[in-house]
Order: C-alpha cells, then structure tokens, then sequence
C-alpha cells in the first residue's frame, strides 16, 4: 500500500488525519500543513509474545552524587544553567535573529574550550571564515574551538563520534536536515528529527549539545514543540535592539531552578556581564519625575530593581491608545478597570503609556501596585518620593495582596540607597533593616494617601 501523508501542526507538533483550517490540540488557525510520514511503522501488528529485559526500580530514599558541572567562567551564563554545563544534556537557545545568539555562545565556547572542554562550533549559517571574523572582533582568535560548517545529519554525527567532544554547538537546528526524512530544511519533520538525533548522541556519548533556535514573530521557538520536551534546558535570549542590555532566561531546567535570568551589557568587543544588574537598570535614572516608580521585583532567585515610567495624554482619536513595552497589556487593561470601578479614578479619552527601562520584560503580579503608582502619579502630576520602592499585587476587588520574598526586595533596594517602600499590609517581611514601610490594605487607601483622591 502507498504511504499515506498525514497533516501536522507548525505550532505544537500534533499530527491530524486530514487537513483543517484549525488545530484541535492548541487551537491555532492556518499552522496545519501535509507531511510525508517517518516510516510506514508495523500497521496493526501487535508486540507479540516476544519479552524484553526487566527494568531496575529504585526508591525515592536513594542517594545518588549530583552530576559533575563544567563551569565556563562566565557567571551570569553559568547562573542561568543552574550552576554549569551537565554532561550529556541537551540544551535549547532561542532568541530573535541579530540579538547576540551566537555571539553570546562563541564567547562561551572559547571559555568552555579555555578551561580543558573539547568544543566543537558547528554552523549551518554562516562559513568558518565569517566566524574567525566574530572571533577576531571578540578577541578570541587564540581559543582551541574547532569550527565546521555543514548542514548534513548524518556527515555532523559521524564527526562527532570520531571527535569525541565535550561540546557541540549547533548554530542552528532549522538548517540541519536528515536524509531520511522526505522533507526541507527547517519543515516539522526534519526539525523534530534532527533534535532527536542530536539529543540521543547526547545521551548515549555524553557529550553537551547546545543547539540554537529561531524565533517566530510571536516570540515561541519556531518548529514543533515537542523539541523544547526532548531537550533538557531551554533559554530565551530577549532584549530590545535599541538597548544594550540582553536577557538570557531560562524556561525550563531539568538541572537547576527554572526563570533563572542572565543579564549582560552589548559592547564593541562581546557581550559583558553584568555583575550588579539592579544598579544598571537604574544608572540612567534623573530626578524623579510624575509617572516614574522604581519597583522591586524577583527574577528568578535574585531580586532586581526596574524603573516603570508612565505617561498619561489626553487622546486625539474616538479610541484611547494602550501602549505596553515590557509588560501585559491584558494585565494593564485589569489596572485600568479596578482603578475605575473601585476607586472613581477615570481613564476614558486618555492615551496611556507604560515602558520598562532598560528592555527588561515583566511578568510577575507583584508589580501591579508600582504600575497603579506610575499611572496615577502621570495622570495626577504628581511625583511619588525619589527613595520609595514599590511593590505588590491587586485583586479586581481593589485589596492588596503581599507577594513572596518581601525580604529579599527589601534588602536590594536599601542596598541601592532606598530608604522606604510602599508594601501591601499582611505581609512578611522578616526584618526591614531600618526602612520605613507604608502598608496598606487596599488600592483606595493608598490613593487617597499619597495622591489625595479615592
């Protein structure tokens, strides 16, 4: 009998039967494309009476030795891994194209090769010549890296397993292609293939793999999903091009803690970590203005200060403008809302503005009560105190709920020369460390506190 095609899902990997214009497994439209299958596979044979070989079972109360780390010297890369390469794990980086992707990693692979890893740097986008030139520019020309460029599976594997290398980067997985699979370059099939290749040489050689990702327009790795399962770690590399800051983040960890982040600074020469990245984000702060609120918040493990800055216009079209850099625009709608219903403050026929500086992206609630600060202090002119942090949550019933690690936020801002913050009560701070804490319960005390309305 002819194979017979099947029909997958760009977005997450499901295979359907016929083609639709709508995927029933995560709902996106238009993602369904015709895919010539792997292999004919047994049709409905079963298993058969044939019995395989028994599997060791162990305890939860076993003891077993953490696995051995190879650290590259580079700290905030390192923090982000959880402590340093694992042997024999698979690991994702995704990022939008020209962010620093693979200058990042060629700077890790020099520092990986420095301290005794064999590295190999293998490239199906760029000639080796175009990556000496990188080197060059980055001041890495003496690093014992070995480079490559090539796009075939099966040449990449047999090098490998004649190299014996401690390390493999992958630059990037959407151009590498195995030749049994009847499909281009960087379709479902090929992307899924060959991750799964590399993967299990991983596994089985103990060897590291790093492989790098593209990203599509809404920011997800392109090609299926299931690629960010069979990996062991998946980082994201963010920031903004017009700003020199850029945001290694990890997702997801099978060795370390996961929304670890990584910040480094683009220079002329590579990018530098950033030792301090509190202090950073707030170097270019002036004199306090209305609409500007600097918010404590947790990243990870480490706390991290941000500035917010808000501007409050009225509107010139029938539909007031919501523009968000840096945050949800959902969670800004919900804002909006509460301040409305719950304390009679308006914001009908005025455009808003919310930016993050320095390009850092947001997501945790516990900065909901510094955006409500920074959209009230635009909209009222009103400054709130220069050495006041803020943080906290807001339920749409307009209490203030308190957020985890009061303690830590606290510490970092008083470590910045902050000397009060701005707290939900209820809360547990532990010790303050002699910072004046204004507490309180809901959104309408505090508006009419600091800016006198509500």
């Amino acid at each position: 009998m002819a194979k017979q095609a099947s029909f997958t899902c760009t977005a997450c990997g499901a295979v359907h039967t016929k083609w639709s214009g709508r995927c029933d497994a995560c709902g996106e439209w238009n993602t369904i494309i015709e895919e010539a299958p792997l292999s004919a596979g047994p049709g409905k044979k079963a298993l058969g009476t044939k019995r395989g070989a028994a599997i060791a079972l162990t305890d939860l109360a076993a003891q077993e030795t953490p696995p051995p780390r190879s650290s590259s010297g580079i700290a905030e890369l390192d923090r982000t891994l959880g402590g340093g390469l694992v042997p024999a794990s698979a690991t994702l980086v995704g990022g939008d194209p020209g962010i620093g992707k693979s200058t990042l990693l060629l700077q890790a692979a020099a520092r990986f090769a420095g301290n005794g890893l064999k590295t190999l740097y293998i490239s199906g986008e760029e000639a080796t010549a175009q990556i000496r030139l990188r080197a060059a520019r980055l001041g890495l020309s003496d690093a014992p890296v070995k480079l490559a460029t090539a796009t075939s599976l099966r040449d990449i594997l047999t090098t490998l397993d004649a190299e014996s290398p401690g390390l493999v980067i992958i630059d990037s997985i959407q151009t590498m292609w195995v030749d049994t699979v009847d499909s281009a370059p960087g379709s479902v099939a090929q992307v899924r293939a060959a991750a799964h290749e590399l993967t299990t040489f991983a596994k089985r050689k103990g060897c590291s793999v790093i492989l790098v990702g593209h990203v599509t327009k809404e920011g997800q790795i392109a090609g299926p999903r299931v690629v960010e399962h069979m990996v062991d770690t998946v980082l994201y590399f963010e920031g903004e091009r017009g700003h020199q800051f850029r945001i290694l983040r990890s997702v997801k960890n099978r060795f370390g803690p996961a929304d670890e982040i990584g910040v480094f600074e683009m220079t002329g020469s590579g990018l530098q970590e950033v030792a301090n990245p509190s202090e950073l984000f707030l170097s270019g702060r002036g004199t306090p203005s209305p609409g500007s609120v600097v918010f404590a918040g947790i990243e990870g493990t480490r706390p991290l200060l941000v500035e917010l800055q808000a501007l409050v216009a009225p509107t010139t079209t029938a539909q007031p403008r919501r523009a968000v850099v840096g945050w949800d625009s959902a969670r800004l709608a919900m804002i909006l809302a509460v301040l409305e219903a719950r304390c009679g403050i308006p914001f009908a026929g005025l455009d808003v503005y919310l930016n993050v500086a320095g390009g850092i992206k947001i997501s945790e609630p516990a900065a909901d009560l510094a955006v409500a600060s920074a959209l009230l202090s635009a909209r009222e002119d009103i400054a709130l105190p220069p050495e006041a942090a803020v943080f906290g949550e807001i339920s749409l019933s307009g209490a203030l709920r308190p957020v985890s690690q009061t303690e830590n936020r606290l510490k970092e801002a008083q470590k910045l020369g902050f000397t009060s913050a701005i707290v939900p009560s209820g809360g547990k701070p532990g010790g303050s460390g002699g910072m004046r804490l204004d507490e309180y319960g809901d959104l309408t005390a505090f508006v009419g506190d600091i800016f006198g309305a509500g």
